[in-house]
């Protein structure tokens, strides 16, 4: 039997005096949570030398609740915390790809135990931060250790820690503990424990939460892997998020959703159901928008809805999970009525949805760009993917007059980047296959060309030919003089 082991095999604990704990002990833990960095060492500990592990850290959760007691020793208190942290160490190694010890531990009432000195160490006020801190994260990684690959494990530390106890822990000020803390969460969730969070408002509360720190905890991975790979999954617990949250939490919850649609898998994680909920948002707060054409307006909730069109724009670019959007009812339609409005506003004062031809708009508070810049191309790119190989659409966009409002925004616009190339892109898509959009196009030439000006400036000239009105490059001789 090598040292390390028979170091693990004489750990004990004075059963006549319970409250002498020893550095002698400390340095023996020690020495067996390094054995166990050891796969073969892991493999080999059997249920004896675990067994005294979980012994220990029973007579440990004794001390604490003795050590609680303010007027208890300062350096004794100190200790207890130092061996505990170091035993849940010795756990936690002791689990790592090793279900069978896992089992043992579990079997030897060692995660009720450790939760409960958990929520022993959270009311505890003796000692330093630094070694409650060690307690504290050590004990939720052995959680997370054992945990791992094991479902009864999990079942026993969300039956008996949730949610309350990880309530408890994510509101506890350090940074490291609330990051395990979400680390075993993350563990735990399924897809089943992931639905009924939603159930219940203190269940409500911890979804709110990890929402929360994705915003004010940034170096955090762990919330956005909650979010990205549990929250995604259940469009009713989305729902029912977005409902409860204020604008500021739904800001941070549609940034989420626009960075995942962002990395351009096609096996989006996000349900159609999702999508068609973000889509009748758009539709019942849109005109939210409008208020960023007053300086003085609160634009958390316009904010929202600009965010709400980017997520749209991305779904409906040819993914194949969202392109039932097409059918959704007045979607269409609203986008249409929207861009008429916000043209029509542009054009009564001047504000940030007007044509402009300069790139230095900027809030008053001095930010460097205005959140509604480019709204009006997203519009418009929107139209012109819900119409893409959609006759209905298409007609439907002829019948609300919105040709005619999108070539009226083919110019180049400083306050909305690219929305000549949107509108051109949104054209086609109005106009392929479709005779009466087609007919309807023809007709304007009648009329006469628009002064095309800005189009020479690009490079190109409007022409006819039998019937048909043309974009084509300029020839050199035709291209305007340098000024």
């Amino acid at each position: 039997m090598s040292s390390s082991m028979l170091t693990i095999n004489s750990l004990t604990v004075d059963e006549k005096c319970p409250d002498k704990l020893t550095v002698e002990l400390l340095a023996s833990l020690q020495i067996v949570t390094k054995a166990f960095r050891d796969e073969q060492l892991r493999f080999s500990a059997g249920v004896d030398a675990l067994g005294k592990l979980s012994k220990l850290l029973s007579k440990l959760s004794d001390e604490i609740q003795v050590y609680s007691d303010e007027n208890q020793d300062q350096q004794s208190a100190e200790l207890c915390l130092q061996i505990t942290a170091e035993c849940f160490r010795a756990q936690r190694n002791s689990c790592v790809q090793c279900p069978c010890n896992q089992t043992i531990l579990r079997d030897q009432g060692g995660i009720r135990v450790s939760l409960g000195i958990l929520e022993k160490l959270l009311k505890l006020t003796s000692g330093t931060c630094e070694s409650l801190f060690d307690a504290l994260r050590c004990g939720i990684q052995f959680l997370g250790n054992i945990a791992v690959g094991n479902q009864l494990c999990k079942a026993d530390i969300w039956d008996h820690a949730f949610p309350h106890l990880f309530l408890d822990l994510l509101e506890f000020p350090d940074e490291k503990t609330v990051a395990y803390t979400c680390m075993v969460l993350h563990t735990c969730l399924d897809e089943d424990r992931t639905e009924r969070l939603g159930t219940e408002p203190q269940h409500m509360k911890v979804v709110l939460k990890i929402i929360e720190m994705c915003r004010t905890l940034p170096n955090i991975d762990w919330t956005v892997l909650i979010v990205t790979e549990h929250f995604f999954r259940s469009s009713e617990l989305i729902e029912k998020m977005y409902t409860a949250m204020n604008d500021q939490e739904r800001l941070t919850l549609l940034d989420l959703l626009l960075a995942q649609l962002g990395e351009g898998k096609e096996d989006s994680l996000i349900p159609l159901r999702t999508a068609q909920f973000l889509g009748s948002c758009f539709q019942h707060s849109c005109t939210a928008v409008l208020s960023l054409s007053c300086s003085s307006s609160d634009d958390n909730q316009a904010l929202a809805v600009i965010t709400l069109l980017d997520i749209l724009c991305e779904m409906t670019s040819d993914r194949q999970t969202f392109m039932a959007l097409q059918d959704q009812p007045n979607l269409l339609q609203t986008t249409v009525e929207l861009l008429k409005e916000v043209h029509l506003l542009g054009k009564s004062s001047k504000n940030v949805f007007s044509t402009a031809q300069e790139f230095t708009f900027t809030k008053p508070e001095g930010a460097s760009t205005h959140p509604a810049l480019g709204f009006k191309a997203h519009l418009i790119r929107l139209i012109g993917n819900l119409c893409h190989s959609h006759t209905s659409n298409q007609d439907q966009v002829r019948e609300l007059d919105g040709i005619a409002l999108i070539l009226d925004n083919c110019n180049i616009d400083s306050n909305n980047p690219f929305i000549s190339q949107w509108a051109v892109f949104a054209l086609r898509n109005i106009l392929e296959h479709n005779l009466e959009n087609q007919k309807l196009v023809q007709g304007l030439r009648r009329q006469g060309v628009a002064d095309d000006s800005v189009l020479r400036e690009m490079g190109f000239c409007v022409v006819e030919r039998d019937g048909s009105l043309l974009l084509r490059p300029l020839k050199k001789e035709e291209e305007p003089a340098e000024r």
